[in-house]
């Protein structure tokens, strides 16, 4: 190439830096044209969070990482400075197996009459039953979206409020037995799932708990992540649907809650809207493609963890607390 060219090329090759660093920058500023008042959500934290519970292997009930995974949890919310209790008793699954119930019920700003409530379950599914591998259905998985994922985002929320405390009280509830339910259950509301969610809700009827909202997350940690607005949060919460996803829309996340209606959801949420609890799912669901797609699989694991999700749901819940007044 001769001189003439050569400095030609080099012009053309910084301009173009140029241009791409100026649109890089505007695309930067434009990002940071919506002022959060919440605290920054930060996605590593979570993910480490999700990998302290799989670290203990499935989070089966009745096993000894179950127990573990428990008292870790415990010790970790009170370390952020919750006031914490378990709450449970015997129950009885489908299968005529009898466990200890513990939910983990997770306590900020007592003193505030109006408060949130924030939810997950904690436990694993003890079988890989949707797996596309026949000899693994009887077999247990990591269950890192499903149920770690949640865990997840809700203790670093709760790290978070402890450096930074927002204008109503939180409650955290981390569900047991969610998730041990019949496969294809065709009982009324299908109570062989939720049985945490269930217990729960016979005790805050009778204690008369009151909370201006719920919003309860299942599976919020897997790659290419959309949330759909189920039939039963969109009938119970209408407004709140609305309100939600609006917020993850303005700071950046439509990508993830896309306003697409879809069907009847029987999870933790209806047995929360059944408190008197007007209440809300953010799952990954849709009506074409179904669950998450490593729902129920050997799959459901740690390498197919997304910080990018963990980031969106996480930042829109707290700024979505953090908006309360």
């Amino acid at each position: 190439m001769n001189k003439k060219l050569l400095i030609l090329s080099l012009i053309a090759l910084l301009g173009f830096q140029a241009c791409n660093n100026n649109s890089k920058q505007s695309a930067t500023t434009e990002e940071n044209t919506v002022k959060l008042v919440s605290p920054d959500f930060d996605a590593d934290s979570a993910y480490a969070y999700v990998k302290a519970q799989v670290d203990f292997g499935p989070r089966i009930p009745g096993t000894v990482a179950h127990e573990k995974c428990a008292a870790y949890l415990v010790s970790k919310l009170k370390s952020f400075g919750a006031d914490v209790k378990l709450q449970g008793g015997k129950t009885q699954t489908h299968d005529g197996k009898t466990f200890q119930l513990k939910n983990i019920i997770a306590t900020f700003n007592p003193e505030k009459k109006t408060r949130v409530l924030i939810t997950a379950h904690w436990d694993a599914r003890p079988f890989s039953d949707q797996d596309t591998d026949p000899a693994n259905h009887t077999k247990p998985f990591d269950a890192a979206n499903d149920g770690g994922s949640g865990v997840a985002v809700i203790i670093e929320m709760a790290r978070q409020i402890q450096h930074k405390a927002p204008n109503v009280g939180v409650d955290f509830i981390l569900w047991d037995l969610e998730d041990y339910g019949k496969a294809n259950d065709d009982t009324q509301n299908e109570v062989t799932w939720c049985l945490g969610s269930q217990y729960w809700a016979k005790n805050a009827i009778a204690t008369g708990y009151k909370a201006a909202y719920g919003i309860n997350l299942d599976m919020v940690g897997g790659g290419n992540a959309q949330f759909t607005q189920d039939e039963i949060s969109r009938q119970a919460a209408p407004g709140l649907v609305s309100y939600v996803w609006d917020i993850g829309n303005e700071i950046g996340y439509s990508s993830y809650f896309v306003r697409i209606p879809s069907g009847r959801l029987v999870d933790d949420h209806f047995w929360m809207n059944k408190a008197g609890v007007p209440s809300i799912d953010i799952v990954h669901y849709n009506d074409n493609s179904g669950f998450y797609i490593n729902w129920h699989t050997q799959l459901d694991n740690l390498a197919n963890i997304d910080k990018n999700t963990l980031k969106a749901i996480g930042q829109t819940v707290l700024e979505t607390i953090y908006r309360e007044n």
